[in-house]
């Protein structure tokens, strides 16, 4: 009787484990369907609704069909994340350091700034430590 408690246990993990794996494998296949700029919308319906209806079957033939696809497309995400990231900070940074020292002159003129206050700001849009 012993034995039988410790048998539906590891039963439990077992299922436990092949559950995750299978959950794993969806989620990445998902992601890799939207990731997948070649493919139509109509396709990828297709393989979204055999996924869930045909679910192991349909794993294997992706995996059989699109697996170097699937590969190439996870070794060039990284490739590209630099791109995108500079591209977008040069987007949101300072428009140049001249039109910043230029405001900061304006303000000098006006008398809101003191010359310490320019020289800082000025300082800080060509990059320079104080």
């Amino acid at each position: 009787m012993r034995w039988d408690i410790f048998g539906g246990v590891f039963e439990y993990l077992f299922l436990l484990v092949v559950f995750g794996a299978y959950l794993f494998m969806f989620i990445w296949i998902v992601y890799d369907l939207f990731r997948d700029r070649t493919l139509g919308g109509w396709a990828k319906a297709v393989w979204l609704v055999f996924l869930v209806f045909v679910p192991f079957l349909t794993a294997l033939v992706y995996l059989i069909a699109r697996g170097a696809g699937m590969a190439d497309r996870a070794r060039a995400r990284p490739e590209q994340a630099p791109e995108y990231s500079d591209e977008y900070v040069r987007s949101v940074s300072f428009a140049n350091p001249a039109a910043e020292i230029a405001k900061a002159k304006t303000l000098l003129d006006q008398g809101i700034l003191s010359a310490g206050e320019f020289d800082a700001l000025k300082a800080k849009a060509l990059g320079k430590k104080f």
